[in-house]
């Protein structure tokens, strides 16, 4: 049975294709020599051109034939060199291979008896462990476990801390998340930094427009508003931009957004007669005030003409400090009549007391003079008690107390 395979192998021998084209030619001779064969009868005054015309297409005929017969030797010499060529080329890579192959098994066996012979000692060694200091082996084995103990729970913490992040991750992914964010941030610095009746979150002022919070400071400069703004999406843009083009997409998207900040606080927050003559921008990242000032220091000029000061929650801190000493200021002025009523109630009340101390020393000095004069008295009446127990009655000089008033008489 001929299959495919077959006929592509005969089509690709370059003698069946040669023999293939002579017969072709063979044929078409045949049938140019019938057709002059049939001409004849009607044209016999051309027999004698044909004839002529017939023996040199013999003599190409037979040039073809010596010239297919060349084409044939040539094409089976092309044929046997490349037949040649493509068994030197399968065996020079079958002793490659072959080569390869015994490398290969040689190293496996080299690396195979030096395994046996390296887990041969460490058989060995670990037997030697095993009976000579099975103390040590439990008390490794502790160790082990106390540190995989240890790791369990530093995983757990990882774990928890993965979810920390994904968590605030979506939180400031969106944009109502982050200003809330913002804004407890901003709650927890002002609570901490000013007492209670000194600020009040989500202020609405006279223009219907809500602040986050409005710090209560006497005038000169008045209330002061502070609003929190995070441009985070335009910050990430500029973190992320590896060429030059798309950092310099990413910090005209910046410059947009801190813009467009800066303008909506000025235009909702500063309210003339009402509330101080600037505001604060509250960005509740250091890294992104950091950023603004180190590569977009017109930005902050902007910021400083519009009267918008831009803080972050260090230097928020630090402002909010100085508010508390402005604050407690205001409040001892307010209160100098008070204490100015005070401080002379207090004068009154030193000189009672110094009126009181002195008649005390009165006091003090009648009953120290008293008390002498009792002493003197009663060392008489002893010296006296004295000479009576001893019978003696030798004359005592009087007291001049009593003769005094004896000679008054």
């Amino acid at each position: 049975m001929i299959t495919i395979n077959d006929i592509d192998y005969a089509y690709s021998d370059p003698r069946v294709i040669a023999s293939f084209v002579g017969i072709c030619i063979v044929v078409l001779v045949l049938v140019m020599l019938g057709k002059m064969v049939r001409a004849s009868g009607q044209a016999a005054k051309l027999t004698g051109p044909m004839m002529n015309q017939l023996g040199q297409l013999s003599y190409a005929v037979e040039n073809l034939g010596n010239g297919q017969e060349r084409l044939a030797g040539g094409l089976q010499s092309s044929a046997e060199t490349q037949a040649s060529s493509h068994n030197q080329i399968l065996q020079t890579m079958e002793m490659r291979l072959a080569a390869v192959q015994q490398n290969m098994q040689e190293r496996l066996h080299d690396s195979s008896v030096r395994a046996a012979h390296t887990m041969a000692e460490m058989q060995e060694k670990l037997n030697a462990s095993v009976h000579g200091s099975s103390v040590r082996t439990t008390k490794s084995l502790t160790e082990l476990q106390e540190r995989l103990a240890t790791i369990d729970k530093a995983q757990a913490n990882i774990e928890k801390l993965s979810g920390d992040v994904l968590g605030l991750q979506d939180i400031l992914s969106n944009k109502q998340t982050r200003g809330a964010f913002g804004e407890i941030q901003l709650n927890d610095i002002v609570t901490k930094a000013l007492p209670s009746d000194a600020y009040t979150f989500q202020a609405t002022l006279s223009n219907g427009k809500r602040a986050d919070c409005l710090i209560h400071l006497p005038n000169p400069p008045g209330p002061i508003v502070v609003d929190s703004k995070f441009p985070l999406e335009a910050y990430e843009g500029l973190r992320n931009a590896e060429t030059k083009p798309e950092r310099e997409i990413a910090a005209r998207a910046m410059r947009t957004s801190v813009r467009a900040h800066i303008k909506a606080i000025s235009e909702k927050y500063i309210v003339e007669g009402e509330t101080a003559e600037g505001a604060l921008m509250f960005l509740p990242s250091e890294s992104v005030y950091a950023e603004l000032h180190a590569n977009f220091p017109e930005i902050v000029r902007e910021g400083f003409a519009a009267r918008v000061w831009i803080v972050s929650p260090t230097t928020c801190m630090a402002t909010l400090h100085t508010m508390r000493a402005v604050l407690k200021d205001a409040r001892m002025r307010e209160q100098a009549g008070a204490i100015r009523k005070e401080l002379a109630l207090l004068h009154g009340d030193v000189d009672r007391l110094g009126t009181r101390v002195e008649s005390l020393d009165r006091h003090f000095g009648q009953a120290a003079k008293d008390i002498s004069e009792i002493k003197v008295s009663a060392d008489k009446a002893g010296r006296r008690a004295q000479r009576l127990d001893n019978f003696d009655f030798e004359e005592i000089a009087p007291d001049p107390e009593v003769v005094a008033p004896l000679i008054a008489e």
